[in-house]
Order: structure tokens, then C-alpha cells, then sequence
């Protein structure tokens, strides 16, 4: 069965004409309010069929068992190894490897591992050039041929609104910064990296957020996991969205704070765990949390589902937490102004406590961004890791993101920002519409840019990657564990930059690949 879930019908939250008449059935006077949302919010989820199920525990435990068999002949010497493992001599002290971790990297992903990693030679636009390789010992180490494959469709990068491109306006500036200011920067921006670029681009980052002040950090994953820990600590809570990303477990976890995880955009779940963390406060001595933070993405990168964040906000209000919102996919992919989920939803910045999002995927550059009251952003940089300790970011990098991001903004003088924010929509839009009418099981927002096509079972995910490949189609696969075990997918991310015939040549072609890898299977 498919679970459509609309404005009018969210798990657990029920609308009446607009009007919140208690937004949760059993606490029907929590939170009044007028028109939460300002346009149909619809997401499709379908439930692994019985069958494809079974059958994907099948494959699975049949690889684990051949994947034993090898292991036997292994330690007997009848079949090499090439994977990292103990000495003989060192069986005696603690392991350094992790042997189940061994076990599914040497068996399983060994088989599959020609999908990932491939090099590429060009500019990762809307079509790419992949460097040609072979393996002659099944995958544990590749040769390059000397060949190159031109002009794969790119249906794997982040590249949303365009921007990874190598002319134009945003080339040419970075090209300019790098004659002005070089390439590195050789100090922290607390020392003798503190560039005028670097103040000039967050100044422009807090008016396109809409928001007092911003801060700018290399990389996007550090701006989450070393700016959390300075966010909360021990005695705080951390509610935290059980599909977040890694870098968002991981600062949660080096924070040292108490951790609770809520379902899936389940906003029943959340204000449960919420209610549970007020009335009984901390373990043993019951005292109130000193601080509750809530962590949250604007698109989830492998559901492609949009944050209900019109309801997240209701209930950080209403129990006086703090909403700390991961906008790495959102920012400039979703929203009229490609101001993200909260532009997306009409909501006003100031109700998002910490906005968090990176550059490296619609501005075709890279580091990230935290936005906030201007009191925040002064603490965060004097007490964050990423500031005090890390490099700055690079001059060329810093101006392509300024560039772009006054493209979007229209202060570049064209319309070139807002026609690329409507072809990212009317992409997204017709090629989710496509995939859905040639059958395939689609996870997701219709809004969101992010595609994801679900494959099943494990002999699936290395069969499709090649066979789009030989078509000159690149896309990402993943599997467990990066999925649930049963929830293998090909995940297709839409660019302004595509085409409608590229669109439609791989709407066409996954069809036929699709047939090709289930006889494969």
C-alpha cells in the first residue's frame, strides 16, 4: 500500500479548513493556529512489497553464507585475501579490526564496489567525462585503459541550480580571486586568514538568510559536527530526527549531551519524547534539561523528504526548545527565492534558532554556514572548533559562492537566478511525474530534487549502476548500510542544468535497465 501524506492527513496531525484544532488528538489544546501550511505538502512512501522483501533476505543471506564459505577457504589459503587484518603474530591483543565490519566490506561490497569512486575528468555538470577502468582481481584494485567516457548524463551530483560549471560569470571571479589573493590562505580566520572576501561573504549569506549575522566554515560536514558540541553539552537533550545525516549524529554525540532519536518526520513521535523530557527532566536526579535542542534536515538526501517544518516549529515554541535546522540540500533547491525549506514554507528565519547549511551543492563550491542572532554567531566564534582551529577557506572558493549567490538573489542585474530556480522546480516536477508513470516506486516530496527509485534487492544495486553506465547515464546507488537492509535505490538528483531530452533519455533508459537487471537478479 502507498502512504500518501498531505496537509490534510500527517501522521497524527489532523487540519480542519486551515485551522489547527488541536494539532495533536490526544492534546487537543497544545498548539492553535491559523494556516500552518501555505501549500499542499505531499509525500509518497510505499512499504516494501512481502514478497520483494522475502526475497531481498534471501539474497542477503545467501551472500552471507558464500561470503562465510570464502572466509573458510581464506584461512586455509585456498583463496587470497586482500583486506586489512590482524597479524599472526598480534592474535593475541585487542583487535584493530572489526571483524563483521571485514567481513561485509571483503564479501559483499567488494562485489559492487566499480560503482562507487569512479574518477572523473571534467567539470561535474549536466554531462561529465569518466576516466575508463577494469579490475582483473574482482574489484580489489582497478587499472585505468587510457580511455575516456565522454559526456555521461550527471544525475549524481548536488549540482542543483547549475553552478558547477567552468565559464561564465561565477568562473571568471573565482579565476580573478585566485589572481588576487591566491589560492590558500595558510591561517586560521582568528590569526592571519581573516580576509575581507571572507566578512564580505558572510554579511551576504545573513541577508539571504534574513537573519542578524552568519558565519562561514571550509567544510560542510565539520560545521555540523564541531559547532553541536558548542551548541549543548552535559545536562542538555538533543532530539534528533532518526534519518539525519552522519555529521549530525556525530557532533550530537561528541557534545557529550543525552540523546533521544523521534521517527522520521513523525512530529507525534517528537513532541512524545518532548512532553517525556519535561515532565520527567533528567535520569536519576529529575532535574529540567538545561537546554533542549531539536535536529532537523530541510531534505533528507536519501528519502527525499522535506522537513514538516511548519510543525517543528509549533512544538519548539510551545515547549520552549531550540531548533537547530540542517539546511545542506534545501538552501537555493527549495523555495521561490531559493531561500530553502523556510522560504519554501513562508516562515519567518527568526523561528529557526541555529539555520545551518553548506555551499557545496547549489552553489557548485564548498564549506558551509551557520545563521543566527547576531549574539550566537559572536559565541560560536570564540568557542567552535571549525573557527578557532581550522583553515580558512579558500579565497576562489569564497568568491564562487558570493557569485552565485547573488545570481539568485538578482543582484547581479539578470533574471538568470530566478529562471534557473524555476527550471530546477519544472525538472523536479516532470521527472518525478515520469519515473511514477512508467511504475517505479518513487520515495519523497514531490518538491524536492532529490529522487529516489528504489531497487530492493542487493543484486540490483551493482547491476543497475553499470548497466546506466553503458548507457552513459551515471547515478549513485546505495544499500545497506547506508539504507534499511530491504530499501536498496538508486537516488537521481535533478539539476537546472538537465534537459528535457536528458530527462527523458533517463527516464527510458532506467525503464529498460530496470527489465535487464531483474533478469540479471
Amino acid at each position: 500500500a502507498t502512504l500518501s501524506l498531505s496537509v490534510s492527513q500527517t501522521s497524527g496531525c489532523m487540519l480542519v479548513s486551515g485551522l489547527v484544532r488541536g494539532l495533536f488528538p490526544h492534546n487537543n489544546h497544545v498548539v492553535r493556529s491559523t494556516s500552518l501550511y501555505n501549500r499542499p505538502f505531499v509525500e509518497q512512501f510505499e512499504e516494501t512489497p512481502l514478497l520483494v522483501a522475502v526475497l531481498t533476505y534471501v539474497g542477503y543471506g545467501i551472500l552471507t553464507i558464500f561470503g562465510y564459505l570464502r572466509d573458510f577457504l581464506r584461512n586455509w589459503g585456498v583463496e587470497n585475501c586482500h583486506v586489512a587484518r590482524e597479524r599472526d603474530e598480534q592474535k593475541d591483543f585487542v583487535p584493530l579490526y572489526q571483524d563483521f565490519e571485514n567481513f561485509y566490506t571483503r564479501n559483499l561490497y567488494m562485489r559492487i564496489r566499480d560503482n562507487w569512486n569512479r574518477p572523473i575528468c571534467s567539470v561535474p555538470g549536466a554531462k561529465m567525462d569518466l576516466v575508463e577502468r577494469t579490475s582483473k582481481d574482482y574489484n580489489w584494485t582497478f587499472e585505468h585503459t587510457g580511455k575516456v567516457v565522454k559526456d555521461v548524463i550527471n544525475m549524481g551530483s548536488y549540482n542543483y541550480l547549475g553552478f558547477a560549471e567552468n565559464t561564465g560569470r561565477c568562473a571568471d571571479n573565482a579565476t580573478g580571486s585566485t589572481h588576487k589573493y591566491g589560492v590558500g590562505v595558510g591561517s586560521t580566520r582568528s590569526e592571519m586568514g581573516n580576509l575581507d572576501i571572507h566578512e564580505e561573504l558572510e554579511q551576504l549569506v545573513a541577508r539571504f538568510l534574513g537573519v542578524e549575522s552568519s558565519m562561514a566554515f571550509g567544510m560542510g560536514f565539520a560545521t555540523n559536527s564541531m559547532n553541536i558540541p558548542a551548541l549543548a553539552g552535559k545536562g542538555c537533550l538533543i532530539l534528533s530526527d532518526e534519518l539525519n545525516h552522519a555529521s549530525l549524529a556525530l557532533g550530537a554525540r561528541l557534545s557529550g549531551a543525552t540523546i533521544r532519536v523521534f521517527k522520521h518526520n513523525n512530529m507525534v513521535s517528537l513532541e512524545k519524547l518532548l512532553r517525556d523530557a519535561i515532565v520527567h527532566g533528567q535520569p536519576r536526579t529529575h532535574r529540567p534539561w538545561k537546554k533542549m535542542l531539536i535536529l532537523v534536515e530541510g531534505i533528507y538526501s536519501m528519502e527525499g523528504s522535506i522537513v514538516r517544518l511548519p510543525e517543528v516549529i509549533a512544538l519548539k515554541k510551545h515547549y520552549k526548545a531550540y531548533l537547530y535546522l540542517d539546511e545542506a540540500h534545501s538552501i537555493g533547491a527549495l523555495g521561490p527565492r531559493g531561500g530553502g525549506v523556510v522560504d519554501y514554507f513562508g516562515l519567518d528565519p527568526k523561528d529557526v534558532d541555529i539555520m545551518m547549511g553548506t555551499f557545496t551543492k547549489s552553489f557548485g563550491a564548498a564549506g558551509g554556514y551557520i545563521g543566527g542572532k547576531r549574539e550566537l554567531i559572536d559565541y560560536l566564534r570564540s568557542h567552535s572548533h571549525s573557527s578557532i582551529y581550522a583553515t580558512a577557506m579558500s579565497p576562489p572558493v569564497s568568491q564562487q559562492i558570493i557569485t552565485s549567490m547573488k545570481i539568485i538573489m538578482g543582484e547581479d542585474n539578470t533574471t538568470l537566478g530566478a529562471e534557473r530556480l524555476k527550471q530546477l522546480s519544472e525538472n523536479t516536477t516532470y521527472f518525478r511525474r515520469k519515473l511514477r508513470e512508467m511504475g517505479f516506486i518513487i520515495y519523497g516530496n514531490n518538491d524536492s530534487p532529490v529522487v529516489p527509485m528504489m531497487l530492493y534487492m542487493p543484486a540490483k544495486i551493482g547491476a543497475f549502476g553499470r548497466e546506466m553506465l553503458k548507457r552513459n547515464i551515471g547515478t549513485v546507488v546505495v544499500g545497506f548500510p547506508a539504507t534499511p537492509i530491504i530499501e536498496s535505490r538508486a537516488r537521481f538528483c535533478v539539476s537546472a542544468a538537465h534537459t528535457r531530452d536528458m530527462l527523458d533519455t533517463v527516464s527510458h533508459r532506467s525503464e529498460t535497465r530496470t527489465h535487464t537487471c531483474t533478469r540479471h537478479a
